[in-house]
This record gives structure tokens, sequence and C-alpha cells, in this order.
């Protein structure tokens, strides 16, 4: 009996297609014409990987890299959570709908969540974490590790 697909299936890449992922992950804004240059094939291939990959969920969005500083995002922090078994659907969904969590992870380990979530400044970060993510029902524990500096390996 098949599985179901869960939309978690690897899709299967070739070396063009892992060439192209590498340009668009260095520059989302790059143009289908420089893609297809870099990667060496013609613009109408490039055009019609891109679309592939895109179709097939292994490119899913096209965005920019913001400087958080520059942006006066100033406190970061990895907060982790330990949740109540069988809260973690509705919890993702409502740690989704939090402006400062900019990333959430689903991990095995001594917690059970991770998030990065950045604030203008300590005070922000505190009501953050006191009044948003600590009250959440299923929350069981939390604790946070203040980032002192971010380098971005993309």
């Amino acid at each position: 009996m098949a599985e179901p697909d869960d939309g978690q299936t690897a899709v299967p890449l070739d070396d063009v297609d892992r060439n192209i992922i590498t340009e668009l992950t260095r520059d989302g804004r790059m143009s289908v014409t420089q893609v297809a240059e870099n990667v060496h094939i013609s613009r109408a291939h490039a055009y019609t990987r891109i679309t592939r990959l895109t179709g097939q969920g292994v490119l899913t969005k096209f965005t920019a890299l913001v400087d958080p500083i520059k942006a006066g995002l100033k406190s970061s922090a990895y907060v982790t959570l330990k949740v109540q078994q069988h809260s973690w659907r509705e919890l993702r969904e409502q740690l989704r709908a939090i402006p400062e969590v900019h990333h959430i992870a689903l991990v095995g380990g001594d917690f059970d969540v991770i998030l990065l979530v950045r604030a203008v400044d300590n005070v922000h970060l505190r009501r953050v974490i006191f009044d948003k993510l600590q009250p959440m029902a299923g929350v069981v524990d939390t604790q946070t590790f203040l980032v002192f500096e971010d380098v971005d390996t993309r």
C-alpha cells in the first residue's frame, strides 16, 4: 500500500536544477536571462526549469534578506518552548501570527520548538516573551537565548 504524499517528498534534482537554486538563493532578483547565462543554458530552458521547480514546491518564494539592525530590530533572541503533547498544530498557527517571530522550527531534544524572535529593543522583546509566548495554551516552559551577533551564511 502506497504512503500518502504529505508534501515532504524529495523532488529529484539534477546538477542544472541545483545550479539554478544556487543562483537564485544568492540573488532572488536575478533575471531569468542572467540565471541562464550563469548556469550555461538557454533562457527558455532556465524559464522552464524555474517554473517546474516553483510548481513542485522546491522554490517556495522569492524574498529579500533584511539586516535586522538597520531595520530597527536591535534585539534578537532564540526562544525555546516546551509544549504539551498534541498542541503543535494549533501553536504553529498562533506563532505564525506573531510579527516578531521570524522563524519557527519543531525540533527534537530537550525542548520542542525553537523560535527566532526579533524586536525593537529588550523591553519589546520581554513583552513578546512574557505577554505573547508564555501565556499561550500548550506552552509549558520557555527559555531565552539572546543573540549578540548574526552571521548570515547564505
